[in-house]
């Protein structure tokens, strides 16, 4: 059995992630948190998860390395959700289903604008070098398509749950502020500039402006080049008629961010930075009263013999170091082989200086002295012979030390790796006592198909003791 430290349930609430997915009224949980702590895998080990407990299910990741295709057995995932073959589900579980998806931001932006402008205008927008810039990497907006697509998913009402995988984000706060950064720019001054003259039209409006803005726009046009103001005002009298749309889907998405059907999990590792992150955001959605669920804290350590502390174990190693620093090799094997048992025995010299075996027996026998020539006449080539096994015995016996005395070392490392996380999570949770926690035991290896997303989901559904953490 693999124990870790984990965070005492008596002090901390432990998520139980099973009955959230369970719970029908549960339509969305959205995964967030800062890049790299596994938001992607925990997302599809959650879909995966909900979908073998019945549940129909669509996990939208925005995650561009497309490890949630490669896990789910799916050449690529697009802006369509895709049905996931080898779904298992439980004992009188019926009608689950999973479905996954990709966020195209680029192709998430051109449905809008077709679905919301006449065929001349939406081809108009489509073909403006702005729009293309615009829907291809502006600051933002793969956070505000993300909202966007989630919308569109809820509204569709096909699903019993969809999973979102929020983007990976400087900050995982982007994904709640790009609908608000969004709005703010496409009301701000520059763009009631740019909107001016379709909006008063015509000549007559160039007219106009020219009287109170050739200084604005010649300035304008000598900091963004003549053609691109001449884009962008293009673009802006095109989008003119959709600005309201986009602040109103964003405010209806974020109204259903809200909404008790939603749940929101933040994701973490067991590190200072990612903790921090962790406790900021789980403050932001307390401030916009938003439904948090928990924490979900990944890749957690473990050891099999936690008992043995990091001070012991260093303790043992330099025991084993120490004893290796004296020659315990060569010498007379006389010394330490007695010739009948072949165990040490002490020795003393004889007054001719030749060292004598003492025979502990008592009562022995007087030793008869051997002819000159007889075989058991003792030669330093004798000698030397009789000494290799003992010299091969010595050789291993220190070998075995060198490694023991390391894999002591990497104990010790292990331990201290656990005592980090363990004042890390004590410190998150004497800052957020009310917030519910399940710890997921860190994999040996990256999680590349469905039994590795189970396993996760195993892990998820554990609580606060992850059993099997590597």
């Amino acid at each position: 059995m693999t124990s870790s430290l984990s965070l005492n349930a008596t002090d901390t609430h432990v998520l139980d992630v099973d009955p959230l997915i369970d719970d029908p009224r549960t339509r969305i949980v959205v995964c967030c948190g800062s890049g790299g702590v596994g938001k992607t895998t925990t997302a599809a080990a959650l879909g995966l998860r909900a979908a073998e407990r019945g549940r129909k299910v669509v996990v939208l990741t925005i995650d561009p390395a497309r490890r949630l295709a490669q896990s789910m057995g799916i050449d690529s995932l697009d802006n369509t959700p895709r049905r996931v073959k080898g779904i298992a589900t439980i004992e009188g579980a019926e009608g689950g289903e999973l479905h996954a998806m990709m966020l195209d931001m680029k192709r998430t932006f051109d449905e809008i604008v077709e679905a919301h402008a006449d065929g001349q205008r939406a081809e108009a927008i489509l073909g403006n070098p702005f729009y293309q810039s615009l829907s291809a990497g502006f600051a933002g907006t793969q956070e505000y398509m993300a909202m966007e697509k989630l919308g569109q998913l809820r509204a569709q009402d096909e699903w019993d749950l969809i999973v979102v995988d929020t983007p990976p984000s400087r900050s995982a706060l982007d994904f709640l502020d790009a609908p608000k950064r969004l709005g703010s720019f496409l009301d701000g001054k520059l763009i009631r500039v740019l909107m001016a003259p379709a909006k008063v039209g015509g000549r007559a409006g160039m007219k106009f402006l020219n009287v109170g803005m050739s200084m604005m726009t010649g300035a304008l046009g000598k900091l963004l080049g003549g053609q691109l103001l001449r884009d962008v005002q293009t673009f802006v009298a095109a989008m003119d008629t959709m600005f309201g749309g986009f602040r109103t889907r964003a405010d209806a998405t974020y109204k259903l961010l809200q909404a008790p059907g939603t749940a929101f999990l933040v994701v973490a590792a067991p590190e200072r930075d990612a903790l921090r992150e962790a406790a900021y955001f789980v403050e932001r959605l307390a401030a916009e009263d938003m439904p948090l669920a928990g924490l979900v804290l990944n890749r957690v350590h473990g050891s099999g013999a936690a008992q043995l502390s990091a001070e012991r174990a260093l303790a043992a190693a330099e025991n084993l170091d120490e004893r290796g620093i004296v020659d315990q090799g060569g010498g007379n094997v006389e010394l330490r082989t007695s010739p009948e048992a072949g165990s040490p025995a002490p020795a003393r010299d004889t007054p001719d200086g030749h060292a004598q075996t003492l025979d502990k027996t008592p009562h022995s026998a007087p030793a008869t002295t051997p002819a000159p020539n007889s075989p058991a006449t003792s030669t330093p080539a004798d000698a030397t012979t009789d000494d290799a096994p003992a010299d091969h015995a010595t050789t291993d016996r220190t070998a075995t030390d060198q490694l023991t005395a390391g894999l002591l070392r990497l104990h010790a490392e292990r331990m201290q790796l656990l005592a980090r996380e363990q004042r890390t999570r004590d410190r998150f949770a004497a800052l957020h006592p009310e917030v519910a926690v399940t710890e997921v035991g860190a994999l040996p290896g990256d999680v590349h198909d469905l039994a590795g997303l189970r396993t996760i989901g195993d892990r998820l559904a554990a609580g606060a003791n992850p059993a099997g953490a590597a």
